[in-house]
């Protein structure tokens, strides 16, 4: 990409606000150096970076970079043997700082996936050692602290000391000889302590004179009195200064032995840096990162001009490169055609560069080999060149030098000239760029133009929308329709008369008028295909609200039907158990009685068993083990079976067959027909027979030979023991064994009393060390 083309698409105003984004100059020089690459493999790279920063801030809202500085001129001076000064140690022993806060923070990112950042992460390494040498001897505004070293301590000490004592003795000029003081103070020269004297007192004080007022009326004077103290003082200062100079001197070492690990943290913090100065640039913009290809395929929706106000700008979908290679935008003037242009070939150049662009997710964008642009008035004055020579003399550069992987954008092709000649120019150019298959998008005036993509193979018109009642433009692209000049609609708004419109109507050929009404008919169709698309997408929310309600008021009905039937159930229930305690009571009275022992054993079981019986199967919802797909799907349906009908996702039963694959099916109260497809078979009730009781006795009556109660109430536990060994009689055996735990024993008790009192228990033993010991009571059966 030449700089020409950067300068005409405004790519340098992108790179001014990518410098913004930058926290340090490390940063800021990457930023200088950035050029769109021409590298698919590149491009792609960058953009994976700058989209893993992007998740960082979106989720973490900031990334620690404060403190870093550029100290590779400092590392440079250190290898070289000059002797940094405090402030370049301190910035050194800052960026340590920094670059190891930025490795915690990259490293502790566990929630994102960001293997490119922790690889840079893995670059940095913390000189902790040397950070605290510098740390040690520098405090942080530059100053050498006193403990740097022992002889720097004791030194200043001593300076302190000399200094007090100066300022001790010349205190004693200030009170004692005012008179012959400008004002009783004391000040340096020379880095010696004075006094402001008098001129005419000069020889009374005695000393040096240092320095004289511009008056001349006022000398500094060292009296002789304080010029050893002074030396004394000038003495240690000299000391000291050499002293930091050998501290400053070993920490320069110190950081040039450390000068590649220096290095490499520098150029490690300088690619984060500019990779998370991307990834700010994308979220302010709120931009998405786009999808890179080699086959020259842009397709952006929603997309936005990066430089626009996000309040102004106007969003239009772009697509170029499948369906079509070139697209011709006509339209009014201050339309939007050339932000449109200028939008399309600035985004390539950011998506290129590794930055996001400004459109909805799901972006595509194209990388080029070049792209050129021959947008605005490029007048030369010097070269004495019209607007058309200017522009035929960018072109003709474009022309020699593009190939298919190119994309060309022509600012008004062809203007400048004769119309008929300008128009069949501007044809023949687009010609020439689509038979060497390059990308091409070309804004024109010419009507001509408008029926180009009507005749040529991978061409496709598009617009910008002008509002006919505001007679502004709305800045919408629109693909697929040709602009309209709409000379005569903005005439007949402003006044003009009727008579006039229509003699000039008369005067245009009969080609542009088929034209018009062409473009015209097109826009009409598109409003009208429009306002069926909001008219559809309305009513299908509407039809998705009833759908929503259908099915709530469905599943209300379900849950009062089901609660109805269980409390039904739950009444029967009761009855029943009602019913059967008295029963019981009453079969009871009568074994108790002469006559009724007259009646045999059997007979008493065989009562019991149909009392049993008469406890009606309630409606329970139950988890059925349905067929697998295949089985359903070969399953054939009979009157009576359960199915679900999976449009619905409701239960209901098989009435008749209607039909080859046809059903009507019970819904609650519903009856409706429903397709075998939609239907899935969930369980068939198979008719009971019952056997004679002759044919259950013996090994085939599926009866345990044990009873465990342990954990049921006394009278539940007792009724069950009834119920058991009538059952264990009618099965054959002679001997069985009731567990019924030890706790305190009255459940025990009750098993025993039982055993005493039924006539077919012959006797009961406790339960033996390998049956259980005294928690099982064994039967024997008659």
């Amino acid at each position: 990409m030449n700089d020409r083309i950067l300068d005409v698409l405004e790519f340098k105003k992108i790179i001014e606000l990518l410098l913004e984004q930058t926290a340090c100059s490390l940063g800021s020089e990457k930023v200088y150096g950035l050029k769109p690459s021409t590298n698919l493999e590149q491009v792609v790279g960058w953009q994976k970076e700058t989209d893993e920063a992007y998740h960082v801030i979106r989720l973490k809202g900031h990334v620690p970079l404060g403190g870093i500085v550029d100290i590779k001129p400092s590392v440079k001076r250190a290898v070289i043997g000059s002797v940094l000064n405090t402030h370049e140690c301190l910035d050194i022993a800052s960026t340590i700082y920094g670059g190891k806060q930025l490795k915690y923070f990259i490293e502790n990112l566990e929630d994102i996936e960001i293997p490119i950042l922790d690889q840079f992460a893995e670059e940095i390494v913390p000189l902790n050692e040397l950070e605290r040498e510098i740390k040690y001897c520098i405090d942080e505004h530059g100053h050498m602290m006193d403990g740097a070293s022992d002889k720097l301590r004791g030194l200043r000490s001593k300076i302190r000391t000399s200094e007090n004592r100066v300022r001790d003795r010349l205190n004693q000029y200030t009170k004692s000889q005012t008179k012959m003081l400008s004002d009783a103070i004391i000040t340096i020269r020379n880095d010696r302590y004075v006094l402001p004297v008098k001129q005419e007192y000069r020889g009374t004080i005695g000393g040096i004179v240092h320095d004289q007022s511009s008056s001349g009326q006022t000398l500094f004077m060292e009296p002789q009195a304080v010029v050893d103290l002074n030396n004394q003082l000038q003495e240690a200062r000299v000391e000291e200064k050499r002293e930091v100079e050998r501290i400053l001197r070993e920490l320069t070492e110190r950081i040039a032995q450390d000068e590649t690990l220096l290095r490499q943290n520098v150029e490690a913090l300088a690619a984060v840096d500019f990779i998370f100065a991307r990834a700010k640039l994308s979220h302010k913009m709120k931009a998405t990162r786009p999808v890179m290809n080699d086959q020259g395929i842009i397709k952006m929706r929603q997309a936005r001009h990066p430089l626009i106000a996000a309040e102004e700008v106007v969003a239009n979908d772009v697509e170029l490169g499948e369906d079509y290679t070139a697209i011709v935008i006509t339209g009014p003037n201050t339309g939007g055609k050339t932000v449109t242009l200028k939008m399309v070939g600035l985004c390539t150049l950011m998506a290129q560069a590794g930055l996001h662009v400004p459109a909805l997710d799901g972006c595509k964008m194209a990388v080029f080999s070049d792209v050129f642009a021959d947008i605005g008035d490029e007048q030369s004055i010097e070269q004495s060149l019209s607007t058309f020579s200017s522009h035929m003399t960018n072109i003709v550069e474009i022309l020699d030098t593009f190939d298919e992987k190119s994309l060309l954008l022509f600012d008004e092709l062809g203007a400048g000239t004769d119309p008929q000649e300008g128009a069949a120019l501007a044809m023949s150019i687009l010609d020439y760029v689509r038979n060497k298959q390059a990308r091409v998008i070309a804004t024109t005036h010419y009507p001509e133009l408008k029926a180009y993509g009507y005749n040529r193979e991978g061409v496709t018109n598009a617009s910008v929308e002008f509002d006919i009642q505001t007679l502004k433009p709305t800045y919408r692209l629109l693909i697929g329709v040709p602009g309209r000049s709409n000379a005569f609609e903005i005439s007949r708004r402003l006044g003009l008369q009727e008579i006039v419109i229509d003699e000039a109507k008369g005067l245009i050929g009969t080609d542009s008028k088929s034209v018009e009404n062409m473009i015209a008919s097109l826009e009409d169709s598109r409003r009208k295909a429009e306002t069926d698309y909001d008219q559809a997408h309305d009513l299908l929310i509407e039809a998705e609200q009833v759908k929503q309600d259908l099915e709530k008021q469905w599943k209300q009905f379900e849950q009062e039907r089901e609660s109805l039937y269980k409390k039904a159930e739950e009444k029967a229930q009761k009855a029943v158990e009602k019913a059967r305690t008295e029963a019981e009571e009453i079969v009871e009275q009568l074994r108790q009685t002469q006559t009724a022992s007259e009646l045999k054993e059997h007979e008493w079981i065989e009562a019991r068993k149909r009392l049993s019986k008469a406890n009606p199967e309630l409606t329970r919802k139950q988890e059925q083990k349905q067929p697998s797909f295949d089985e359903n799907k070969a399953k054939t349906l009979q009157t009576g079976d359960e199915v679900k009908l999976l449009n619905l996702d409701q239960k209901g039963t098989i009435l008749e067959q209607t039909g080859k694959n046809e059903f009507q099916v019970q819904v609650g109260i519903m009856k409706l027909k429903a397709k075998r497809k939609d239907l899935l078979f969930i369980r068939r009730d198979e008719p009971q027979t019952e056997q004679p009781i002759a044919t259950i006795r013996g090994a085939g009556y599926h009866v345990k030979p044990e009873l465990d109660l342990r954990g049921e109430r006394y009278e539940d536990a007792i009724n069950q023991l009834e119920k058991y060994v009538d059952d264990a009689l009618l099965a054959g055996y002679n001997k069985v064994s009731i567990i019924h735990g030890k706790g305190t024993g009255a459940l025990r008790k009750g098993v025993n009393d039982f055993a005493r009192k039924h006539s077919k228990v012959s006797g009961s033993r406790a339960g033996e060390m390998g049956e259980g010991g005294s928690g099982v009571t064994v039967f024997e059966l008659k």
